[in-house]
């Protein structure tokens, strides 16, 4: 895999491969760039050959910080643009899912948006209990269309999932680990890393053909589930770009005022 990347940096050590998203300065958000270079390393671990696991990092406090709001302007006026981030954001998913390896997520700090549905789509989530989860979609008129309605309820159970993207209100990571949702928590975001490295070195060196389909069985359901819930979804939030609700959203949260919605 050809390492030109900008705004990640992908590293293979013998059986295991590590992708570290490293634009801390606009807290790791998910850009058209940033998503492009994402699916090539999901879409280049297709036919994994010798690596036997994938690792997620991220730098500086922040995990990722999802979209941009003067993206969201750009897309809602731009049809071309919007068509592209839509395509992208099927390809991010859908190739994140039919990864055959596990995936092995470090959650340091704070998650929201299309990060949250990335990280809420590893196998395994090693997460620093102060860390926030979040998907404000909503907040910003938009619906929770790159992957929340799928992988929330699959994480957290409908109740919680409902209660969470109708009002854009983070989880914590203690309270997702209880829920059943993060799979490993610790206290710092220090300690993340290593136990996700730890967790990833154990796999790699389990039968990679019984690891894999293992996987394979498991995500076998949610897979089937992208063909139906998530186009639905993706659909409807490219609807919801077309509303005069998104751009009052935005205005109102960039000067800082109550906004006033109509429902148009």
């Amino acid at each position: 895999m050809a390492d030109d990347f900008k705004t990640l940096e992908y590293r293979v050590d013998g059986h295991i491969a590590k992708m570290t998203l490293t634009r801390p300065e606009i807290l790791n958000r998910m850009d058209d760039q940033t998503s492009e270079e994402v699916v090539r390393v999901f879409e280049g671990l297709r036919r994994p050959g010798q690596i036997r696991a994938l690792i997620i990092a991220s730098t500086g406090k922040t995990f990722s910080a999802g979209g941009d709001l003067d993206e969201v302007i750009r897309l809602c006026d731009d049809f071309d643009r919007r068509m592209d981030a839509y395509e992208m954001g099927r390809r991010l998913l859908h190739s994140m899912t039919e990864l055959t390896i596990p995936v092995v997520l470090a959650l340091h700090g704070d998650t929201y948006g299309l990060g949250t549905s990335m990280a809420l789509s590893a196998d395994i989530v090693v997460a620093c209990k102060t860390a926030n989860i979040g998907d404000p979609h909503v907040k910003v008129g938009l619906v929770a269309g790159d992957g929340g309605t799928l992988v929330w309820p699959a994480a957290l159970g409908w109740a919680r999932t409902k209660r969470h993207l109708l009002t854009g209100d983070p989880i914590t990571a203690e309270e997702a680990h209880r829920l059943g949702g993060i799979s490993d928590l610790v206290d710092t975001p220090d300690e993340c890393l290593p136990l996700a490295e730890k967790i990833a070195k154990k796999i790699s060196e389990l039968p990679p053909v019984a690891v894999q389909f293992t996987k394979r069985a498991i995500n076998h359901a949610m897979q089937r589930q992208l063909l139906d819930n998530f186009e639905f979804a993706m659909a409807l939030e490219q609807y919801s770009m077309t509303t005069e609700d998104i751009r009052e959203a935005v205005a109102a949260f960039k000067e800082k005022r109550k906004p006033v919605y109509t429902g148009r």
